[in-house]
């Protein structure tokens, strides 16, 4: 296995630019430069009908939520919703370093997008970004009818950070008697796996710096996540993948990347879900790096991954129609 051209080249431009690692870049540039990227290299956003962005007030303040609607309703006509949580290392990104994908779901599943601006660490350390995307996760039931949505079809996605959110947020609502109900769950390159014990060869083959996320940024993300990482790093709220009973979470899909030292806990989530008699479907893209879906307009692959994940989500979420099909 080998990277892909477009990747390759995408590194060695970071190469040369001669930029600091993230683990030792201020919070105060890290989070405007992942920002920036994202935007310069997320590929040309796509049109929706309409955005709006609205405050819900969790259980420790307000955050902000970005509503995507993808097209003028017909009369009573609802669509399913998708709930989208950020990546970032829970350090950084936020609504408009998502922006594109989000908008990208929502036409390409037809589906209303809520995406959710958790509050971020080491500000808000854990749980409070778990807390702030499963109350954003309780108002969109509540308030489903009032956005043109059907709270019965409700999905989850996130990459990274945010999609051990995702997954977190399942467990969640499934501790809860599976209240509110979620019809689908897609994760891209999750962090399930923030025990400090934990060993994947993933982690070691990729992880020296050379494929854009290295070792060393996912422990500095982890250290200013937590509180402390012996304890709370073996918490299925931080570890999704520490969860004792998987079964009867909703169908799953995990994409992964080749070159991520994320690859492997994302494989081996995958397993348990599948272990656990839920129908789980994983997909690794060879030759890539993390976060290459936000790097869509400079690897292809990345395009090619969200056009994948958005035909999941429509089939799950439209049911029964030709174009789910």
């Amino acid at each position: 296995m080998a990277l892909d051209a477009a990747t390759q080249n995408l590194l060695d431009t970071m190469r040369a630019s001669g930029g600091k690692p993230v683990h030792e870049t201020p919070l105060s540039e890290l989070r405007p430069a992942i920002r920036t990227m994202s935007q310069q290299l997320g590929g040309p956003p796509v049109a929706v009908h309409s955005v709006t962005n609205r405050t819900v007030r969790g259980p420790s303040g307000e955050f902000g939520i970005r509503i995507y609607t993808p097209r003028t309703l017909n009369a009573g006509e609802r669509l399913p919703i998708i709930l989208h949580y950020h990546g970032g290392g829970w350090v950084a990104g936020d609504l408009d370093s998502h922006d594109t994908i989000s908008r990208y779901y929502c036409v390409h599943a037809d589906a209303i997008v809520v995406s959710v601006d958790y509050r971020l660490a080491p500000e808000h350390k854990f749980p409070a970004a778990v807390d702030d995307c499963f109350a954003a996760l309780m108002w969109v039931a509540d308030h489903a009818r009032e956005l043109g949505g059907d709270s019965d079809r409700i999905a989850v996605t996130g990459d990274s950070a945010g999609g051990s959110l995702s997954a977190v947020v399942c467990q969640l609502a499934k501790a809860r008697g599976g209240a509110p109900r979620i019809a689908f769950q897609a994760l891209l390159y999750p962090s399930v796996d923030l025990d400090s014990t934990s060993d994947y060869p993933s982690r070691r083959q990729f992880g020296g710096g050379e494929y854009f996320l290295s070792a060393a940024d996912m422990s500095y993300f982890a250290t200013q996540y937590l509180n402390n990482q012996a304890s709370e790093g073996k918490d299925p709220r931080a570890s999704p993948i520490a969860g004792r009973d998987l079964a009867a979470l909703p169908p799953a899909l995990v994409v992964t990347a080749g070159f991520d030292p994320l690859r492997d806990e994302g494989k081996a989530y995958a397993d348990r879900l599948a272990a656990a008699g839920v129908p789980a479907e994983y997909r690794c893209v060879d030759g890539t790096i993390h976060a290459f879906v936000s790097f869509s307009g400079a690897i292809p692959a990345g395009t090619e991954a969200l056009a994948f994940i958005a035909s999941r989500l429509r089939r799950a979420l439209h049911p029964g129609s030709i174009a789910a099909s």
